[in-house]
């Protein structure tokens, strides 16, 4: 193999273990809140402390790894994660939980900035959408294995049992980036005094790319979050509304390698991106539109499709921009913006939906933010700088 394609397949391999271990909460969630008798309002919240640390630590997280190394910072993530599964499987409360989600988060945080810079220098130039494609869609295929284990574990073994998977799926990971990567030349590319430096004409592009994969992502959030309640709304029971929403993501996941494939052609990346960003916008209006015996599912297809075709576009924009002495810094301002959208833009869409009733409020308040990408986009087209080397 190659070594940029063993590259690849260490790094989406290891990075699978971060969405096993953010879905682990929920997938024991029954369990956990009745043995350490906790609401529903506290397990949601240990939840989202996995991506807390984001909003704080991507940018920092881009200079450790151009001061430490690349390879240094990842293995240091994977051993947070490793600790931080630990501490969860054995916490008594819900203030140990906090902290060992926490200490997980902070790990995550390092491998989705530093990784996907990895990923950057060995594939800039090159295949980069398709490898982009690969590496982002780790996270999914990670939670969906999530989904199919960790509720079995809990119910069978106890909630601790599953958590415990988690710890030991990072230091999995961690051996296998320890024994199976091999560090790229741009590993602490020009580290040193004023190293972290990036120019306006990198930071704005890439600014502009973070917003729209940040907006994305939000969106995406917003969709599986208040979907369930329009199809519930409409007469399906739960259950079906869970599996349906499933299915779109599963959808998504094998869209996003089929657009990775479709990017690597002249001329093809803005029509997929744009075509996705009308599209997904589309059917979030349509859908609330359908009466009550309408059949959703061809709409739902074409949403699971939309939203995955464009994901290694926006991933490739970095690449695009950046040159590789700046990639550490850019990588870690380009996450910067998604955690800023994961973390503000959900509950914003919560207030829409309890201020004007219903959750078509909240699909078409993500519907309009998946519009307002287009000018970001055509923005950043005018802007872009190729990097002076790949």
């Amino acid at each position: 193999m190659e070594p940029r394609w063993l590259a690849l397949a260490v790094l989406t391999l290891a990075r699978t273990s971060m969405g096993f271990q953010f879905q682990s909460l929920a997938s024991a969630g029954a369990p956990l809140v009745a043995d350490l008798g906790l609401s529903y309002a506290d397990l949601g919240a240990l939840i989202g402390l996995y991506f807390l640390p984001g909003l704080a630590l991507a940018l920092p997280g881009g200079l450790l790894g151009r001061r430490f190394g690349d390879k240094r910072i990842v293995v240091l993530g994977l051993a947070l994660m490793t600790i931080g599964g630990a501490v969860t499987a054995l916490a008594g409360g819900q203030a140990s939980l906090a902290a060992g989600r926490l200490l997980s988060g902070l790990g995550a945080v390092l491998l989705n900035v530093l990784m996907a810079k990895m990923v950057t220098d060995w594939f800039a130039g090159r295949e980069i959408t398709l490898a982009m494609t690969v590496f982002v869609n780790s996270f999914p295929i990670g939670l969906g294995l999530a989904l199919l284990v960790q509720g079995g574990l809990a119910a069978s073994q106890g909630w601790r049992v599953a958590l415990g998977a988690t710890a030991l799926a990072a230091a999995a990971a961690l051996l296998l980036v320890l024994l199976g990567y091999r560090r790229h030349p741009n590993d602490r590319g020009a580290a040193g005094p004023g190293g972290w430096r990036i120019p306006w004409r990198e930071a704005v592009p890439v600014s502009l790319a973070g917003a729209m994969w940040g907006i994305v992502n939000g969106a995406f959030t917003i969709t599986a979050a208040f979907l369930p309640l329009l199809l519930i709304g409409a007469g399906r029971t739960p259950a079906a509304a869970g599996s349906l929403v499933g299915l779109i993501t599963w959808i998504s996941v094998a869209a996003g390698q089929v657009g990775g494939i479709l990017a690597q052609r002249p001329g093809w990346r803005p029509a997929l991106l744009v075509g996705s960003y009308a599209g997904w916008a589309a059917c979030l209006l349509l859908l609330p539109l359908l009466p009550p015996e309408a059949p959703p599912l061809p709409v739902l297809l074409l949403l699971g499709l939309v939203q995955g075709l464009p994901v290694g576009v926006i991933m490739a924009m970095p690449a695009e921009t950046l040159r590789p002495e700046s990639r550490a810094t850019g990588m870690g301002l380009f996450y910067t913006w998604l955690y800023l959208g994961h973390a503000g833009l959900p509950p914003i869409a919560g207030w829409w939906q309890d201020r004007l009733g219903g959750p078509a409020a909240a699909l078409a308040f993500a519907a309009a933010l998946l519009l307002a990408c287009l000018p970001l986009y055509v923005a950043y087209r005018v802007l872009r700088r190729r990097p002076a080397a790949a």
